[in-house]
């Protein structure tokens, strides 16, 4: 399958912009946008707060996984997914073979700086939301870099110019792999 029909896996830490860096993506490509937090949510019913209020963090991981394994099989998506998902070795596979992993990267200070302002992240209700971030990011890192075909700072760049960079890279992509 040529680079230009695979899809998209936006990984990286929350608050990073996978979801507005994602949809701006999907615009340039023409294909179309999913994103799995949302898609936990439609298929519970609920919010993701209710899913870790009442199942737990692993609860929901399960019911991440399951999105996970369904968006990845859709054709010419662009999918942002929530900054746990690549602690499963199963999402991780699963995007890795089905099309192109791209690691949003940004530094703890911006993701802190984002994140603190965001009060419905279950993960951050603590209280030193700074050293919660630190260590999220500490444990995630080399899972994110593992998973990625294509690393792609986030920083302080709108997320129209990090998706016009993340498509000039994907013209200079080997093709990766089979798709399903």
């Amino acid at each position: 399958m040529k680079t230009d029909e695979r899809s998209i896996f936006l990984v990286g830490m929350m608050a990073v912009g996978k979801t507005t860096v994602g949809r701006n993506l999907a615009e340039l490509l023409g294909f179309q946008f999913r994103d799995a937090d949302q898609l936990v949510e439609e298929r519970a019913g609920v919010d993701i707060s209710w899913i870790f209020d009442q199942e737990g963090e692993s609860g929901f991981r399960d019911r991440e996984q399951l999105a996970i394994e369904t968006a990845t099989k859709m054709p010419r998506t662009v999918l942002a997914t929530g900054g746990g998902a690549v602690l499963r070795a199963q999402n991780r596979r699963a995007m890795q073979e089905r099309g192109v992993v791209v690691y949003l990267k940004a530094s703890a200070d911006l993701l802190i700086e984002r994140a603190s302002r965001d009060h419905r992240r279950p993960l951050l209700q603590v209280d030193d939301v700074d050293a919660r971030i630190q260590a999220l990011l500490c444990e995630r890192e080399p899972l994110y870099a593992e998973v990625a075909h294509l690393t792609v700072a986030a920083s302080r760049r709108s997320a129209s110019s990090v998706a016009a960079n993340i498509v000039e890279q994907l013209r200079d992509l080997a093709p990766i792999g089979t798709s399903s």
